[in-house]
């Protein structure tokens, strides 16, 4: 069986991707007990939506606070040990409350301290997590990895919220939390067993140059920081007029709660679906197609808007978390592929930043405003300002031209003509050079060069 899978994705040959995908499994898995736990031991606890929200919202705060300096560790240490740390915190707070909750122990305070703590961990693992793979596995085969490792992520979360569901139904929060604690321990040991190395430099010039390196590398690449811009918009109006409305308009018109979770569930399975896809589909264009896809993700919004049937909304969210899955790995690759390994987790965090700074401002905005002028008209006025986000980034010419050419090995070129513009694909011989190539030790490959 696994010869046969390797046969059809030769990433899987790969022995510490293969260490990684046990960590992109069960993380996601475990962190979907949190999700699930923490907001009905809140509500529990206090009966306060105002409570949970805070809780929520403190969660978010160190991935504005701490981001970038989650980025400089990644890029100054080896990015699976920093990887290592924001696993150990989460299990630490998330299984200490799900001890307090049993116990009966909890507070609004702790459990302010507490995800403040988990907060922090997040903020710690999205930029190593990042830099980490493109260490792992040749660039020929990059855009397998993200796909494969995203498919596994979307499904161990949309699998493990299941599970939290019923557990949290079943047993109560406190043993979904501690579950969550366990889960995230397990994934310790493989993690440290991955052999990818730091990156080498002379010396380390300081936390604020390392910083204003990452920037430099930010700012000098147009389809980045405008790509970012843009999304930073789009996820401002997705989490203000979906995330934060979705569920009133809900409760109010279409069944409730169910009505919520098939929506949900739908984009889910979207996501998972957009995992397969991706394995194959390389746009001629990628930067285009990132920009132009943004627009996509006010579809929901506006379906929830003109109240469409329940049935089109969730095939509508069905859509998005495919065309959104997509997007995503062909983003990662551009990352990885353009933007130098050693500052790649720097340049990453301050994408995230880019991004997350604007998810509590749509929520501070969507719900005075749904006050003032109506759910709908504020569901409305977000999804004209996504198509005008999405349309923004095309003023650049860059991005419009962009090709994507990703760079191979010179083993693995085809003899073509000479055509820019044709997509070079990567012979089966040269892919399994890659693969014994990023198989072997630093030793190994020492005593091949010599030789």
């Amino acid at each position: 069986m696994f010869d046969l899978a390797a046969n059809r994705l030769p990433v899987l040959r790969i022995r510490d991707f293969r260490v990684l995908l046990i960590e992109r499994f069960l993380a996601p898995a475990s962190f979907a007990f949190t999700q699930v736990g923490v907001s009905f031991a809140v509500l529990d606890r206090t009966k306060s939506t105002a409570d949970l929200s805070y809780v929520l919202a403190i969660q978010i705060l160190p991935m504005v606070l701490f981001s970038l300096i989650g980025g400089v560790f990644a890029d100054r240490f080896r990015p699976q040990r920093v990887i290592v740390v924001a696993n150990a915190l989460i299990a630490l707070c998330e299984g200490s409350l799900g001890i307090l909750v049993l116990s009966n122990h909890d507070t609004l305070l702790l459990f302010l301290l507490l995800e403040f703590g988990t907060g922090t961990a997040m903020a710690l693992f999205y930029p190593a997590s990042q830099a980490l793979l493109p260490k792992l596995v040749p660039e020929a085969l990059l855009q397998e990895a993200n796909a494969v490792s995203r498919l596994a992520m979307n499904t161990a979360m949309m699998a493990g919220a299941a599970v939290a569901g019923l557990v949290v139904a079943a047993a109560g929060p406190g043993w979904a939390l501690a579950i969550c604690g366990l889960g995230m321990s397990v994934t310790l040991p493989a993690l440290m067993t991955i052999r990818a190395a730091a990156n080498e430099r002379e010396s380390n010039p300081g936390m604020l140059r390392e910083l204003m390196e990452g920037w430099d590398e930010f700012r000098s690449r147009t389809w980045l920081w405008a790509t970012v811009l843009e999304y930073a918009v789009i996820m401002m109006c997705w989490y203000g007029a979906f995330a934060t409305l979705g569920p009133a308009v809900a409760k109010s018109h279409l069944g409730g709660p169910f009505a919520w979770g098939l929506i949900t569930a739908s984009e889910s399975v979207g996501l998972i679906l957009g995992g397969i896809i991706a394995l194959r589909f390389t746009p001629k264009r990628p930067m285009l197609f990132v920009v132009l896809v943004g627009a996509a993700i006010g579809v929901p919004i506006l379906a929830l808007s003109m109240l469409w049937p329940l049935w089109l909304i969730c095939a509508g969210s069905l859509l998005v978390g495919i065309i959104m899955e997509l997007m995503m790995v062909q983003w990662n690759l551009a990352m990885a592929t353009r933007i130098p390994a050693d500052c790649l987790a720097r340049v990453s965090a301050y994408d995230a930043l880019g991004t997350v700074m604007a998810m509590p401002v749509g929520a501070l905005i969507a719900g005075p405003l749904s006050v003032s002028i109506g759910i709908a008209p504020t569901q409305f006025g977000a999804f004209a300002l996504i198509v005008l986000a999405g349309a923004a980034p095309l003023f650049s010419r860059e991005i419009r031209q962009d090709r994507g050419l990703i760079s191979v090995p010179a083993e693995a070129l085809p003899e073509l003509a000479s055509v820019a513009s044709i997509t070079v694909l990567p012979t089966e011989a040269a892919l399994a050079t890659a693969v014994r190539e990023a198989e072997r030790t630093p030793g190994e490959a020492a005593i091949s060069s010599v030789a």
